[in-house]
């Protein structure tokens, strides 16, 4: 088995890699995916956060309002610690299991926005991250995601910069141009990580 961490800041298209590499026979662990997961209704996780930021990060159907508590914690780094200490640990065992189910030949890419902010780079055999230029980031951000460009810049600010996630490459797939000049490079890295 071959463990990759899969990151990229955001709006710098991690999602269409992970996806390419899906199709191609990668197993994927995208860790974005269990958060969402790990705060369903009735979950503990959700019990834990609505202890840490109260009843108003709730829905009226009782679900997590995840534009409301995205607003209080990526504007205040206290208050993002905290949501990350509730939730990271419900990520990390969640991510445990899908790659103990997946078998011994397989290339396991776990697909993690902060792996960089977290320091989990030694977790995985190799690192790959999904490059992007700021400027880029943030116009996809605005015209593809409809977000403000304060917010836009506020999650941008809330990440690693460029240069940290990229100290921790060993593999760069530049994803500044079109789509068409995306697939090419992520099928060269595809055949990289199953030789690794």
């Amino acid at each position: 088995m071959v463990k990759v961490g899969l990151t990229g800041g955001i709006g710098a298209g991690k999602s269409e890699v992970s996806r390419l590499l899906a199709s191609y026979g990668a197993v994927i662990v995208d860790a974005d995916k269990i958060a969402r997961e790990v705060v369903e209704p009735g979950t503990p996780g959700l019990a834990a956060v609505v202890a840490e930021f109260g009843d108003g990060v709730l829905t009226p159907d009782g679900s997590l309002d995840r534009p409301k508590l995205g607003g209080i914690v990526f504007s205040d780094p206290e208050k993002l610690k905290a949501l990350n200490a509730i939730v990271h640990p419900l990520v990390g065992a969640r991510s445990a299991e899908l790659e103990a189910s997946a078998g011994p030949d397989a290339v396991v890419v776990h697909d993690v926005p902060l792996l960089t902010e977290n320091g989990l780079a030694p977790l995985y055999d190799l690192v790959v991250v999904v490059d992007a230029a700021v400027g880029t980031q943030l116009d996809r951000l605005v015209r593809l995601r409809g977000m403000a460009e304060d917010e836009a810049k506020s999650r941008m600010a809330a990440q690693a910069t460029r240069e940290q996630r990229l100290a921790v490459a060993d593999l760069v797939i530049d994803n500044d141009g079109p789509l068409e000049a995306l697939e090419p490079q992520v099928r060269a890295a595809w055949e990289r990580l199953r030789s690794a």
